[in-house]
This record gives C-alpha cells, structure tokens and sequence, in this order.
C-alpha cells in the first residue's frame, strides 16, 4: 500500500490502538484481542521489550489481515530496522526529519509528534499530512484540537493521550482525523490474568462508539 493508501485506511478506521505491552507474547496477545474487536489496525511501540521482533511475530502472524504499525519511533535506525520487520507504518512522539526522510524513501508513511502550533508547522514543513498530537489531554483535550484545526484546516490530526471511552465522540466532533488509544482500550492486565474477552468486548464497544461519532447527522 502507498502512504496515501495507508493514511486513508487510518482515517476510514477511525482509531489507532497503541500496544504498550511487557513482551512480545504480550503484544500478540493484545493485537489478537483488538483484531477479535473489530479493529483491524494497531502501533506497536518501541517501548515493548524486543519490539523489533513483536513487530516482525504479529506482522507475520497477523500483516495480511491488522495493518501493523511502529510507535515511540525516535530515529532513522529504529524506522529502518521497524520497516525490515514488517511494519506499514511509522508513529513518533514528537518531530523527527530524519525518521520522515526514511518513511519518504522508501514509501512508508510516517506520521510525526507535535503539541504546539509551531511544532505542527514544522512537520507540515517537512513533508508531515497526518499528525500525532500528543500528548492532547494535558493541553486541553477536544478543545485543544479544534482550536488548532482553525489554523491549519488542511492537516490530519490524530490526538493521543488522554483519549478515552468516554471522551472520544467530543475529539471527532472538535475535527480529529482519527484517534489513538492506549491503556484505556487495552488493559494489560486483564490480558495477563487471562481476561483477554474483556479487551474484546472493549475494543468492541469503542469500534461502535468511532463508527457513531463520525457518523453524519441526518
């Protein structure tokens, strides 16, 4: 799939779930419980001990079915090696140029970090269509992303960090392109006790919630 591809499937989705886990049978198992939710995309962060390899296992596994991304992606040695294991997609939490240069080189799309108005024009200047806002609810949430829609009204924003179950129909409504979501849709440590139905469930239920926040009003 081309960037353009990529980003359009991120936007028809509507959420990107981010697998903070504590090994690489633990991010499995959280990618095969979002899967089994109804939500076929996911970014595995660099953060997973021996992430490389949970990326390489769950594209493997899952890559033909879940499009597999790489999160907390700080430099072009980590976008490389995250692309050699099989990764769609890169995800940094703030502005990388070089991380961007290698996404463009070789045909992948990266999707940079900013907060600021001014770390936003610096990712549109380097190329950046899609944006990580993070982390959004420390800055206002909702309101935040709608105050810097008006500015910059032809960029995606995806707002991550303080996205919540409850919360998240306000983050559409306010102009986000998708959302990302980490422990408030994944809960580690169901999946450890062997709870994985609950994150199903869960994972269900916000796929729904997505679906009806973007719905258009009749």
């Amino acid at each position: 799939m081309t960037p353009e591809q990529i980003l359009n499937r991120i936007g028809e989705i509507g959420i990107v779930p981010v697998v903070r886990a504590s090994s690489s049978q633990h991010a499995l198992d959280a990618v095969e419980a979002i899967e089994a939710g109804g939500i076929p995309i996911v970014e595995i962060t660099m953060t997973v001990p021996n992430a490389v390899s949970a990326i390489r296992l769950v594209a493997a596994r899952c890559g033909d079915r879940v499009l597999v991304g790489a999160g907390t992606v700080c430099d072009a040695r980590q976008a490389r090696e995250c692309l050699d294991a099989g990764a769609s997609f890169l995800v940094s939490p703030g502005l990388s140029v070089p991380v961007l240069e290698v996404g463009r080189a070789l045909g992948i799309l990266a999707i940079p970090g900013a907060l600021t108005a001014t770390e936003v024009m610096a990712a549109s200047e380097a190329g950046a269509k899609a944006i990580k806002i993070f982390p959004c609810g420390s800055v206002g949430g909702a309101k935040y992303i709608k105050a810097l829609r008006g500015p910059f009204p032809g960029l995606h924003f995806i707002p991550t960090g303080g996205v919540n179950p409850a919360n998240l129909a306000e983050f559409f409504a306010a102009g986000a392109f998708a959302v990302g979501m980490g422990s408030d849709l994944i809960d580690a440590a169901a999946l450890r006790e062997g709870r994985k139905h609950e994150v199903v469930n869960t994972c269900r239920a916000v796929g729904e919630s997505v679906r009806a926040a973007r719905k258009p009003a009749s």
